[in-house]
């Protein structure tokens, strides 16, 4: 009798069979690894020992078709779709996970809903527009949205609200029907310095632009070599967290050629908590 796995094992399983499936993560012709800089031998030999160990992993994942996407982001945010509402007895609530890559899509969250009146008075205001930039519009690969509960929600269990209290709480639909952002999701296939400093542009935004509480602000990437990882991950302020899609995968390749530095850089940055697997992400959300 084969024993049963444990649910986020075979959720992280179907997540990588998705990044195989939907012809991102691959070998090419000439046995370049998609996720690797083809000009580095380090980052090619890393990745291509990520890619080994993953192919042997994944045959046989059952649910790689719930999560199947042509691009990064899809499968990001279908693996979160996916798994989040499993840890409903950690955070109960309604959630929605959408792709906010359009313009001001950031705008349909409460936190964030005045920036559609900003951006509406920079279009008809010229000097206005040249003063206050364009810091201001925010584009993350995935939103999680929550919905604000209603005063029968609230009260199922004990008799906490009525009219004359908690009048501006935006948790509660009464006093706001706009979703609150729970958290931001920029998917980050591999880092450049470039990609890096996007990354930490938006997420400071994110936390300037605000009204109300900070939402999660993680990157996910595949990105192989540590010291591209330590570009974003190394540092607080901005980046809740960096999630790699095969953390053990990755140090496992990382030994098998006994790169010392790029170990040692990994670890400081598992240690320092900068860095978690793909697998921590749901669990890190749900807090």
């Amino acid at each position: 009798m084969i024993a049963a796995q444990a649910y986020f094992v075979e959720a992280r399983k179907a997540f990588h069979a998705a990044l195989f499936n939907s012809k991102i993560l691959y070998l090419d012709g000439n046995g370049n690894p998609s996720i690797a800089d083809k000009d580095s031998n380090q980052s090619v030999k890393i990745a291509k020992g990520i890619i080994s160990r993953l192919g042997d992993e994944v045959v046989g994942a059952r649910m790689a078709g719930q999560m199947a996407g042509s691009k990064f982001e899809e499968v990001v945010g279908k693996y979160v779709e996916q798994t989040l509402p499993r840890l409903g007895i950690i955070r109960p609530g309604t959630f929605t996970v959408i792709k906010g890559g359009r313009r001001l899509a950031i705008a349909e969250a409460d936190q964030y809903s005045h920036l559609a009146s900003l951006n509406d008075l920079a279009a008809t205001n010229p000097e206005l527009a040249v003063a206050i930039g364009m810091d201001y519009i925010i584009k993350p690969d995935v939103m999680i949205l929550r919905s604000p509960l209603t005063d029968e929600q609230i009260n199922a269990d004990e008799f906490l609200v009525d009219d004359d209290v908690s009048r501006l709480t935006t948790l509660r639909l009464k006093n706001s029907a706009l979703p609150i952002l729970h958290a931001s999701i920029s998917c980050k296939w591999t880092l450049r310095s470039d990609r890096a400093q996007n990354a930490r542009s938006e997420a400071l935004n994110l936390v300037r632009n605000r009204k109300g509480r900070v939402p999660h602000i993680v990157v996910v990437t595949a990105e192989p070599t540590p010291n591209r990882l330590a570009s974003l991950a190394l540092g607080t302020g901005d980046i809740d967290c960096v999630y790699h899609v095969a953390l053990p995968e990755l140090q496992e390749a990382i030994a098998e050629h006994s790169f010392e530095d790029a170990a040692e850089m990994l670890k400081t940055m598992i240690l320092g908590k900068r860095i978690r697997d793909i697998s921590d992400l749901p669990f890190d959300l749900a807090t």
